[in-house]
């Protein structure tokens, strides 16, 4: 990945954003915690020299100097390195003892540097001055060892500062260069397809974030686009295998046609064979036009609650007498008394059942049982028209739902290979699931439909 790409890419600006943010928050909050404890070591500072300052007058007693003197004394040679400092005048403004020389300061807390009283270097002398009978103390203490406290602590948080930089924008890189990773992934994937290499699908991280479950549902997008392209290629290869059987047909029968009217003939059986074979070739024409059609979703704006009792029913009694005819039986065996409402079209419904039906019967031999069934669970309505029939052969159970299709012992039967296409159709719409079952003899074709819950019936 070029560098340049990935400063302007999404990820790194929002990495960048995130982590400007976090910087400054922690600037602001270092900030506030740096002046409270330098706030809480002024006022510690303070308390240290009041209580000092306490203590060392407290042993002065009325006209009685000489405890005072020795206290104020004995603290100054216990400080040897000046960052405690002890002064006692008189009345007049005179040392009388102490380690510093005499100083004009007020009542009260002040601040003195060090050349005020008399000592080296610059630093900064908090100081107590007070009364104590007709003389004057004052009791002091350096600010050199709260100075390097805060100091430490600067330091402290300017490193730390450094180290949030680095690991911020270090990480924010990082994160940023993973996710550009996984975006180039996509946009590889994506040219790949648009070049027509549609069998490429977009990567997964597999810790089931957001890119994975945009990726997941395009990937899902892709596999059906590529059903569909596939679909249309065989349609197409089978439309031109399996009309030019009946093209040719009928470009004989006109041949014949004329053949017989240059010798003036009657040529009226040859053009009813034609009006025949045109008619077969235009109603799979409008087979597969209807298929594609439901495919394309627009009968969904048709689709009410439905009672699939009422459906089946209707197909039974219209078909029973058909089967008959033909040397078979055809039963309808609901398991479920209450209504089974399917939210869908009853017309397509209604093809979908017959087409099975018709199936069964057009390739099943006499005496074969057809049975259609119903039966509801808590979340869907299932459907199935079984028979105890020759059945699908296991290899080609997952090719009789292509569209003109065709078993090879069903070539010299009437049909076009559009009937299952059309049921798989219908079913896909309706959001049902369809199965094929062996049922040894004969084969069960199961439609799971999602129950729909609306009161009321159509």
């Amino acid at each position: 990945m070029h560098r340049a790409r990935l400063l302007r890419s999404t990820p790194f600006r929002l990495a960048l954003t995130f982590g400007l943010l976090f910087i400054l928050a922690f600037l602001v909050a270092g900030l506030i915690t740096y002046q409270m404890l330098k706030r809480e070591l002024a006022h510690a500072l303070d308390a240290s020299v009041r209580e000092t300052y306490s203590v060392v007058s407290s042993t002065y007693f009325s006209d009685d100097l000489e405890d005072l003197v020795a206290a104020v004394n004995t603290y100054s040679r216990r400080n040897s390195s000046e960052d405690q400092i002890f002064l006692l005048l008189d009345n007049k403004g005179e040392r009388i003892a102490g380690n510093v020389q005499a100083l004009d300061a007020r009542d009260g807390l002040s601040t003195v540097v060090a050349a005020d009283l008399g000592l080296k270097g610059d630093d900064r002398i908090r100081i107590q001055a007070g009364s104590v009978g007709d003389n004057r103390l004052i009791v002091g203490q350096s600010y050199a060892e709260t100075d390097d406290f805060e100091h430490i602590a600067l330091m402290s948080f300017t490193w730390a500062s450094g180290v949030i930089v680095a690991l911020a924008f270090g990480g924010g890189a990082l994160l940023a260069g993973r996710a550009q990773r996984r975006l180039d992934g996509i946009e590889k994937t994506m040219i790949e397809v648009s070049g027509g290499n549609l069998s490429g699908r977009l990567p997964l991280s597999g810790n089931g974030d957001d890119i994975d479950v945009v990726s997941t549902h395009m990937n899902r997008a892709l596999d059906r686009l590529s059903a569909l392209v596939e679909g249309m290629r065989q349609v197409s290869a089978d439309i031109a295998h399996d009309l030019k059987t009946p093209l040719n047909r009928l470009k004989m029968i006109i041949e014949q046609a004329m053949q017989q009217s240059e010798r003036g003939e009657d040529v009226h059986e040859f053009l009813l064979d034609a009006r025949t074979e045109s008619d077969r070739i235009n109603a799979t024409f409008e087979a597969l036009l209807r298929i594609s059609q439901i495919e394309a979703g627009a009968r969904k704006t048709r689709f009410r609650p439905i009672d699939m009792m009422a459906v089946m029913v209707a197909v039974a009694e219209i078909y029973r007498d058909v089967a008959e005819d033909n040397g078979q039986s055809l039963s309808f065996q609901p398991q479920s008394p209450a209504p089974c409402l399917v939210n869908g079209d009853r017309e397509l419904l209604t093809q979908l059942f017959v087409n099975l039906v018709e199936n069964a019967i057009t390739h099943c031999p006499p005496g074969t049982d057809i049975t259609m069934s119903l039966a509801a669970t808590d979340h869907h309505v299932v459907t199935a028209v079984a028979d105890n029939g020759p059945g699908i052969p296991v290899d080609e159970r997952d090719l009789v739902f292509r569209r003109l299709y065709r078993l090879d012992k069903s070539r010299t039967t009437p049909g076009s290979g559009l009937g299952l296409s059309l049921v798989k159709a219908i079913a896909d719409l309706h959001a049902a699931a369809i199965t094929l079952e062996d049922l040894r003899p004969g084969l069960a074709v199961e439609l799971r439909f999602p129950m729909d819950t609306t009161i009321s019936t159509a």
